[in-house]
C-alpha cells in the first residue's frame, strides 16, 4: 500500500523574469512525493482565477489530490516575484493577503489527518490567523505513527520566532537549510557546532529527525541511528528552486519505507541535485530517482 503524505500550506506562483512557474513549499513538497510513489494530497486556497485554476491543473498532472485546495473568491492565487543571483539562488517577494493565507477547517480534512501517514508544514503559511489555525489543527488530529515534519522555510519578513518555535513543538522532524539552522538555533539559544545544534534540536523538541541541506555540500541527519553526513552531487545549475522541498519529499518516502538513515539522506541529495539541473520547482524526476 502506498503512503499517504501531505502538505500543508501555501500553493502560488513564482514570477520569475522569463515567465510563472507553478510553486509553494507544500505544493512542491506533494508534487514531489508523489512522482516518488506515494498517494500526495494539498490542503491549501488559490483564488477562484486563471492562475488559481492553472495552480490546482498543475497538482492534478503530478498526480497531486486537490479535493483539499479550497477556492477562495475574494482574494487572489498567491504569487512571489522571484529574482536568481548569478549562483541560481532566488530572491523571494512574497505578496501578502492571497487565498492561502485563508486556509479555512472543513470536515474532510479530519478523514485526510487520520489516515496521514505524514504531513509537511511550514511557518510562511502560517503567517495569518487563520491559515495557522488550520494547519495546527490538521496536525493535532493526524493518526497515531504519522509523521509532522516541519520544513522551516524562512522567508523574510515573514519571520516570527514564536511560531518557529511553536512548530517545532508540533513537530516529529524538521528540515532546515544550513543558513536556517543557525538562525533558528539562536532563537532556541543553543549554540556550537552544526551537530551540536541538531543535537540540541532533537533533545529539546524529542525529534526522531533532524535534517540539515548544505546545497553542493550534501546533507546531515541525526536520528536514532546517530548522525550522518551525505555528501554533495554534482550538478550543471539551472536554479535551486524546489531543491529543498525534494530533499524532504524524498527524506520522507524513504523513512516511511524503513530506510537506513544514510540511504534515505544520500537519495534525497541525489533527487534534489537534478531538481537543481531543471527550470522550475518540479520537473518530471525520471525512473531511476525513485527510492
Amino acid at each position: 500500500m502506498l503512503p499517504t503524505i501531505v502538505g500543508l500550506g501555501e500553493v502560488l506562483w513564482d514570477l520569475f523574469p522569463d515567465g510563472p512557474r507553478f510553486g509553494g513549499a507544500p505544493a512542491n513538497f506533494a508534487c514531489h512525493a508523489a512522482m516518488l510513489d506515494a498517494e500526495a494530497a494539498v490542503v491549501s486556497r488559490v483564488g477562484e482565477d486563471d492562475l488559481g485554476e492553472r495552480a490546482v491543473a498543475a497538482l492534478r498532472q503530478h498526480g497531486v489530490e486537490t479535493a483539499f485546495v479550497g477556492r477562495d473568491r475574494d482574494h487572489a492565487t498567491g504569487a512571489v516575484r522571484v529574482q536568481l543571483d548569478p549562483e541560481g539562488r532566488p530572491q523571494y517577494e512574497i505578496t501578502e493577503d492571497v487565498a492561502w493565507d485563508h486556509i479555512a477547517w472543513t470536515d474532510d480534512l479530519e478523514d485526510l489527518a487520520r489516515r496521514a501517514d505524514a504531513a509537511c508544514f511550514g511557518t510562511l503559511a502560517q503567517r495569518s490567523e487563520v491559515s495557522r489555525a488550520t494547519i495546527r489543527r490538521f496536525l493535532r488530529e493526524i493518526r497515531p505513527g504519522g509523521l509532522r515534519i516541519l520544513d522551516v522555510n524562512l522567508r523574510p519578513p515573514f519571520v516570527d520566532g514564536r511560531v518557529v518555535l511553536d512548530s517545532l513543538g508540533l513537530a516529529d522532524a524538521a528540515k532546515l537549510s544550513d543558513e536556517e539552522l543557525p538562525e533558528v538555533a539562536a532563537m532556541c539559544g543553543l549554540s556550537g557546532t552544526a551537530p551540536d545544534l541538531m543535537r540540541g534540536l532533537r533533545e529539546r523538541y524529542e525529534l526522531r529527525l533532524v535534517a540539515v541541506t548544505r546545497g553542493a555540500e550534501g546533507a546531515m541527519l541525526l536520528g536514532d541511528e546517530g548522525f550522518v553526513e551525505c555528501p554533495g552531487v554534482t550538478a550543471v545549475v539551472k536554479d535551486t528552486v524546489g531543491a529543498g522541498d525534494a530533499f524532504t519529499a524524498a527524506m520522507v518516502v524513504g523513512w516511511l519505507r524503513g530506510a537506513d538513515l544514510e540511504s534515505i539522506g544520500c537519495h534525497a541529495c541525489r533527487v534534489a541535485a537534478f531538481v537543481c539541473t531543471q527550470p522550475g520547482a518540479t520537473p518530471e524526476l525520471s525512473g531511476e530517482l525513485k527510492f
